[in-house]
């Protein structure tokens, strides 16, 4: 079966404003206007790569759709819809919450085409059209809770879709690998306590949100052990991710056998992200995918969906997009021609320190149920 692939050119249509990257422009402070990290560069970058390359004739395009208000309901509450709805219907758009998920007139629809997307997507390959897919959506969706939107994010994309695999579907356990270099803070709210979800994410350690993110988080009530969390200082690479999929994620996984696996995908952990300070690569990346694959094979039938997140390099992103889906698809049809450079660094080597942080997490899948 072949790899499914959604994006729309609407989606870079969601305008996030004129920042000077992460703060509003101010000229009285030296604030130059100028754009918002989270812009439609990298996004279309990515797509344009993919398309550009021949990739793109390899994979299997999914069309997207409206998410209906019900299905939004799933996760969300009746009240973040409808401020939602209210600030994409004014004239100059508003904000998801927080007051830095700046977004434009018409966001609200936006949002829920990519959101539709997502949904056909698992539709896809819950009736085994595809065996696994990439969604290549904007606006993100990790960081969103239940009734709250921030951190870029308006609604709970990837946690949406586990929704409607188990509400249609039937799918019972589901697994959510979160390589962002964010804590996926959303996704494990909403599935605290709720066993029938797995929540892992790999982070760097009080970027963001500052307050979450913590291994002592390991969810509660029934869902306690269902939520594991691998904090890890700046500068881990190529090795140290590896080590974290050994040792943590791919135990976790075989112990709690979901049928399905998500991965909320942000290329913000590479190299040359302006928000992250970790080193991986486009290769790293690429391995990182044939481990879940091979895990995924092992114990749910392929079935992988990915969900694009973060990543706010518009130079070395698409390469890092390509890889993962050369390696979804197993179609190799273009290196990495930053490789040369960026592969070679000595920090992919795993120091002292990232092994006891590796090993410390490690613990954590002895109270996986």
């Amino acid at each position: 079966m072949a790899t499914g692939y959604l994006y729309h050119e609407l989606f870079g249509w969601h305008d996030t404003g004129t920042f000077t990257g992460e703060i509003s422009a101010d000229p009285k402070k030296g604030l130059q206007p100028y754009s918002n990290f989270e812009h439609s560069d990298t996004k279309r970058r990515i797509h344009e790569l993919i398309v550009v390359s021949g990739l793109i004739n390899h994979l299997v395009r999914i069309e997207p759709r409206h998410a209906t208000e019900k299905e939004l309901l799933r996760v969300h509450t009746q009240r973040h819809i409808d401020f939602i709805k209210t600030q994409s219907d004014s004239r100059l758009g508003g904000d998801a919450g927080d007051l830095t998920t700046p977004f434009g007139k018409g966001g609200y629809e936006i949002a829920t085409l990519g959101i539709g997307g997502i949904l056909n997507m698992v539709d896809a390959i819950c009736t085994k059209k595809i065996r696994n897919g990439y969604a290549l959506v904007r606006p993100p969706g990790h960081h969103a809770l239940a009734d709250f939107g921030m951190g870029y994010c308006l609604f709970a994309n990837g946690a949406l879709g586990i929704k409607h695999a188990q509400e249609v579907h039937g799918v019972k356990k589901v697994a959510v690998v979160d390589w962002d270099v964010h804590h996926g803070n959303g996704t494990q709210d909403i599935f605290y306590s709720d066993p029938s979800v797995l929540t892992i994410s790999i982070h760097q350690d009080g970027l963001y949100p500052l307050t979450s993110g913590m291994r002592s988080e390991q969810g509660e009530k029934a869902g306690f052990g269902t939520s594991l969390n691998i904090p890890l200082q700046a500068g881990v690479g190529n090795k140290g991710y590896e080590k974290v999929f050994d040792d943590v994620v791919l135990p976790a996984i075989r112990k709690f056998k979901p049928e399905m696996i998500f991965v909320a995908s942000g290329f913000d952990s590479c190299v040359y992200d302006p928000l992250g300070r970790m080193l991986l690569t486009a290769s790293g990346y690429a391995k990182l995918t044939k481990k879940l694959m091979e895990v995924a094979d092992e114990i749910c039938d392929g079935k992988i969906l990915m969900t694009h997140e973060g990543g706010y390099s518009a130079t070395y992103s698409p390469f890092c997009g390509q890889a993962v889906l050369q390696e979804m698809s197993g179609k190799y049809v273009l290196d990495d021609p930053f490789a040369g450079i960026v592969d070679t660094y000595p920090s992919h080597e795993v120091n002292l320190v990232q092994e006891q942080e590796i090993s410390e997490a490690a613990k954590l899948v002895l109270d996986i149920p």
